[in-house]
């Protein structure tokens, strides 16, 4: 048992013994203060929840070390953590120590963070801090998380999140302006709903044209420019067989003929033989194909070496230059021009396309790769328009009946005193 004993200063320290039989001890004003101080500390240690009152002295730059240590996630997931980690929260608290750390100051760094980043990028700020906190209780180095119960900026759609493209779109305007090196790519992406990573990483041994089928059975992941190939997806849904449509089985046919390399090789790569990046394709294939096509600005020839460039910028504002080749006007409009159909919104669109046909939901999920069904409804699929117009088409057969007291110059004979 602990006790309270009054100093020379006129203080009253509480001493007790910790878990390990270490003598402890800690001062306060009052006689009181410290009695109710070594209570806590009694009914802590009778129910496994002590934790020493010097513990959260440790700083949050140092003990966050131990808590990237401990981690196990993705590459790329690490990477991303340990960027916002050294951007965003290393900054505001590394010298702070861990007991001095409350919710109000979380919940204020929070409302500052949200007036200048977006909130997708203020909720990762904060589960990166949550999550040091949290491994901080469960050391016994803080009784309780300071972040528990912080209030987070909501994260609205807006009108260019998850854009959908038709098929007769895809087909007919993007697929013949995509560069015939990658226009199997992209094919593959729109008739399969591959994610990019799965793309990037396929290889031949993996494609069985004649059966009209593909294995999807690993993934490219890029990490700082850098592509390696991880040998299973994205979870254990994402291990499944998707069936090829016949103008994808075109695609891979022709691209196998021209670029291929081999059984087991990779079924796309760069010019140079190797892997596909992400961000070069985006930059240098993908939005100078949503140009071409009409879907992300346009490019009119106005005359035999005038090229007009139209877009809208980040304000919406229209913006017109000229150029005096095609291609230098399809490249400015691809980089300058805001929004724009994303490559992975292909994916989205083919859930889409699958729902409207009405494929059963548990088939979609099945072939998206997804654990759960409600991924597949909530995340992939969107209004196609065709839901609107079964549902007008319900009520073709019906029409308003003709008013009774309806006169032949068609008003109503009605008073005040009817309606």
């Amino acid at each position: 048992m602990g006790f309270v004993r009054k100093t020379t200063a006129g203080t009253y320290r509480a001493a007790w013994r910790d878990p390990s039989g270490a003598q402890r001890s800690k001062s306060f004003p009052t006689k009181r203060e410290a009695s109710r101080f070594l209570a806590e500390v009694e009914s802590a240690k009778n129910h496994g929840l002590y934790v020493d009152p010097r513990a959260g002295r440790v700083r949050l730059s140092d003990y966050a070390a131990t808590w990237v240590a401990g981690r196990a996630s993705a590459t790329t997931t690490t990477v991303r953590t340990d960027s916002v980690l050294r951007t965003h929260v290393l900054p505001r608290w590394g010298s702070v120590p861990l007991d001095k750390i409350d919710h109000s100051s979380v919940q204020r760094w929070v409302s500052e963070l949200n007036a200048t980043r977006s909130p997708a990028t203020v909720r990762k700020c904060f589960h990166v801090l949550a999550g040091i906190m949290r491994l901080a209780v469960r050391d016994r180095l803080l009784a309780f998380n300071p972040c528990e119960g912080v209030q987070l900026p909501a994260i609205r759609r807006s009108d260019t999140d998850e854009r959908t493209i038709s098929r007769e779109a895809f087909v007919s305007q993007l697929l013949p302006v995509v560069p015939e090196r990658h226009r199997a790519l992209v094919a593959l992406a729109g008739g399969t709903g591959l994610r990019w990573g799965e793309c990037a990483g396929l290889r031949w041994d993996a494609v069985d044209l004649d059966a009209e089928e593909v294995h999807v059975v690993r993934v490219a992941v890029e990490v700082a420019g850098a592509v390696t190939t991880k040998p299973f997806p994205k979870s254990r849904a994402g291990r499944r067989v998707v069936p090829l449509p016949p103008f994808v089985v075109q695609a891979l046919r022709g691209h196998r003929r021209r670029y291929g390399q081999g059984d087991t090789g990779e079924v796309f790569t760069n010019q140079a033989g190797g892997p596909v990046r992400r961000t070069l394709f985006r930059v240098r294939i993908w939005r100078p194909a949503l140009v071409r096509a009409g879907l992300l600005g346009k490019v009119v020839q106005e005359g035999e070496r005038v090229y007009r460039g139209v877009w809208q910028d980040d304000a919406g504002r229209e913006v017109t230059e000229t150029f005096e080749t095609e291609a230098a006007a399809v490249k400015e409009v691809a980089r300058r021009a805001c929004g724009g159909l994303r490559f992975h919104d292909l994916r989205h669109s083919y859930a889409t396309w699958l729902v409207s046909d009405g494929v059963p939901v548990n088939d979609v999920q099945r072939v998206m790769g997804h654990e759960q069904a409600t991924t597949t409804l909530n995340l992939y699929t969107h209004d196609s328009g065709s839901a609107r117009t079964r549902v007008r088409g319900l009520f073709d057969a019906f029409s308003l009946p003709r008013p009774a007291d309806e006169t032949e110059s068609g008003h109503e004979n009605s008073s005040e005193d009817d309606l």
